[in-house]
This record gives C-alpha cells, sequence and structure tokens, in this order.
C-alpha cells in the first residue's frame, strides 16, 4: 500500500519537529503483515566544501533485508516523489529538512533504505551537479544511483498505527570526490539515518570567524555523529541528537581548534536543547598557523579508492576527529587542512566556558586509513613549523 506524494517541503528543525510529533523506534521483531504504520523521510545536509552540490532525488525504497538487492528484487517499498525533487544539499544544515514524504508500511522491522536519483541526461545535464568553490557546475557523477539507488544501512521498525520519522543525513563534503586529474567528480555517498527527534545543541560562534569554513561537530569517542556550519550571526544547530552527552568540536580555517567536552543533550540535560555560549559571548578559537598534510593510499601499487581518511587529535584526554575526506576517486590521493597550534579544551557550563590550551597535543595528530574491506592503519603526524606527509601502502 503505497502513498504518492504530491508536493514536499523545506522545514527548519523547530517547525519540522511541531509537524511531527512523533519519533522512530528501533529493534522490534518482524511483525504483523496486516497490521500497517506509517514511514516519513527527510533530508539533511552536514556542512560541505563546495558552493553548491545538486542531487535530484525521484524515490526513497525501503526493505527489511539489509542484503536485498536493487532492481528485480521483491519486497521493496517506496516513497515515490511526484516531481523528481533538485535538492541543492548546500541549504540543508542547522536543522534545515526537506522532506521527501510518506508512505504506508506493514508494520515490523526494516534494514535498508536506498536514495533512487534521477539520471544526468542530454535534456537535463546537470540533474546532479556539484560546484566547486570559485569554480563552475559541473556533472556530477553518480554510478547505479539511477537504477539501484544509493545504499544506506538504517535499522528502524514501523509500529502499528504510529508513524516512524526519519532523517537521512547527506554528508556532501565527504560524499563528493575528484576523479583524478579530469576535473570531473563523483558521488560516493556517506549519509546516516537517524530519528527525528527534538533534543540536540545549539550555540553561537563568533562572527570574526571565516564561518564559511567553520565547522561545528557533535562527537562521541573521537567519531562524528552530527555536523553543521554556522549561519550569518554565528549561530549553530547540532539537531536531532538522541539524548546522551557529546563532546562538542570547533574547526576553522586560521583557528586553533575549540573542544567542549560532557554536553548533556536531552533527558541527561533536563531541556530538550542545550545551549553553548551566547550572542553575547560567542565562542572565538585563538588564530593559527594551518599545515597540510597529503599522501595516497595503496594496495601494492593500485590505488585503493574506497577509502577515508581520518586525522584525530587527543586533547587534555579525549580523542576528537579534527578532520576527515575520501580519497581521489581515481588516484587514491588525499589532502588535510590541519591546525599547528595547540588545541583547548573547556568542560561544559551553562554559564560562559573557560578554555585551556593543551600545549602538549599542538600540531600532533594520529592519521587513519579506512579503505572498504580492509583493516584500517594507523600513522603518527607532526605538522609543527611545516606541512607532513603519510602514505598507506596495503
Amino acid at each position: 500500500m503505497l502513498r504518492r506524494i504530491g508536493s514536499t517541503g523545506r522545514w527548519g528543525w523547530g517547525a519540522a519537529l511541531a509537524a511531527a510529533g512523533l519519533l522512530a523506534a528501533c529493534g522490534g521483531g518482524g511483525g504483523d503483515p496486516a497490521a500497517q504504520g506509517t514511514l516519513r523521510m527527510a533530508l539533511t545536509d552536514a556542512p560541505s566544501c563546495y558552493e553548491h552540490v545538486y542531487v535530484t532525488v525521484e524515490k526513497v525504497r525501503v526493505h527489511r533485508n539489509a542484503d536485498a538487492s536493487g532492481e528485480g528484487t521483491v519486497g521493496w517499498s517506496e516513497i515515490v516523489v511526484s516531481l523528481a525533487k533538485r535538492i541543492d544539499l548546500l541549504g540543508l544544515t542547522n536543522g534545515i529538512l526537506e522532506e521527501l514524504g510518506s508512505t504506508q508500511l506493514p508494520a515490523g522491522t526494516y534494514s535498508q533504505v536506498r536514495v533512487v536519483l534521477a539520471a544526468n541526461t542530454g535534456s537535463n545535464p546537470l540533474a546532479n551537479a556539484v560546484q566547486p568553490v570559485g569554480g563552475a557546475l559541473v556533472p556530477l557523477k553518480t554510478p547505479s544511483a539511477q537504477q539501484s539507488g544509493l545504499k544506506l544501512q538504517a535499522h528502524f521498525t514501523v509500529e502499528e498505527n504510529q508513524t516512524t520519522d526519519l532523517v537521512a543525513d547527506f554528508d556532501a563534503c565527504k560524499s563528493v570526490v575528484t576523479a583524478g586529474n579530469s576535473g570531473g567528480y563523483l558521488l560516493k555517498p556517506v549519509v546516516s539515518v537517524s530519528p527525528r527527534v527534538a533534543t540536540g545543541i545549539q550555540g553561537y560562534v563568533s562572527t570574526s570567524l571565516t564561518l564559511g569554513s567553520t565547522t561545528v561537530t557533535a562527537q562521541k569517542d573521537g567519531t562524528v555523529l552530527r555536523s553543521t556550519v554556522p549561519d550569518a550571526g554565528g549561530k549553530f544547530i547540532l539537531a536531532f541528537l538522541p539524548t546522551g552527552t557529546y563532546t562538542v568540536v570547533i574547526t576553522s580555517e586560521g583557528r586553533a581548534t575549540n573542544v567542549v567536552t560532557g554536553v548533556p543533550v536531552g533527558a541527561t540535560a533536563g531541556q530538550p536543547v542545550t545551549t553553548l555560549a551566547s550572542p553575547g559571548s560567542p565562542i572565538l578559537p585563538p588564530a593559527s598557523t594551518m599545515r597540510t598534510v597529503s599522501g595516497s593510499v595503496l594496495a601494492g601499487t593500485a590505488p585503493l579508492v574506497d577509502t577515508t581518511v581520518v586525522a584525530r587529535q587527543a586533547v587534555a584526554g579525549t580523542t576528537v576527529e579534527i578532520a576527515s575526506r575520501q580519497v581521489d576517486g581515481e588516484l587514491a590521493t588525499y589532502s588535510l587542512r590541519l591546525p599547528e597550534g595547540a588545541p583547548l579544551r573547556a568542560p561544559y557550563a551553562t554559564g560562559a566556558l573557560t578554555f585551556t590550551a593543551d600545549a602538549a597535543a599542538a600540531g600532533k595528530y594520529a592519521l587513519e586509513a579506512q579503505p572498504v574491506g580492509r583493516t584500517p592503519k594507523q600513522a603518527a603526524v607532526d605538522v609543527t613549523g611545516a606541512d607532513a606527509t603519510a602514505n598507506f601502502t596495503y
């Protein structure tokens, strides 16, 4: 029983949550085939390192089996967008959502989501496209996306007579990679799927920062769970975070890293939204020289193109992710910009935050190459006084 959606819209965090009035449940069994529930999907984006990234969504497909293949396999249900929706992912930060629609499903547990994109054609060559900073809009190659869809692993339950409300967080910066020296770009999607919950973190950074190159992330154990960029007034929103305790990391071009530990969210905080800093006393990381770490990831002499390289740093005993990128889609090369200056840490406080520099950590990073299907490898680098190189060979 599928319902075709005639129109979708864009919502801010508060408006979308008010309209939802419901949450997604995880776990559960196969369910009663006769019982029905509703699945609703929306799209949001982490910060993008491009001026624009456009994708044209035709439909969303879901399946109970995480290993089910694409076209031709039985058991798929679909949310069909009546008019293919061209979405600029750059506009979906700070809790802004693009509603994709909803459909009725048999109640039970589902383990796979696929987002199907329209094809770039002669009549519409830029249905999926990317505009590099300072460059022109060029087609974005989306291998297999038009046929079987972008495969997302997601475990959720549709309850009888209830709506399961999910958000697909599309990390455009990590998902769009260069294709060698061709000047082209490939889509290698990095997308997480999570419940649309009403809890999160908001705060303010100084508008004297280069806001377009400033990223704010919510992390646990050195892994980014949500990220965003501040708006023109310096406000940031890390939306849709489940109850728990997080580390917030602020990075910006030409600035040292600021880390706020022990930030409570939801029931842990006793309120839906936790606020860091205020408009009158925003977070302002000190200036720092930036250095570049670059290299390649190879299996012998063959490029391992399905690889992400992550740079982490230990700040006053807390390990945090500073930067990460997928390698070039043909050459398996990478380049990361990292601060040379000492990172600063502040424990969470309801008032002003007090940051203390960790001089021992200045310039020191642990890089990790994460090739698909292979064991990650680590390398220590020190960018004090100069750029650095870290090559990974399998």
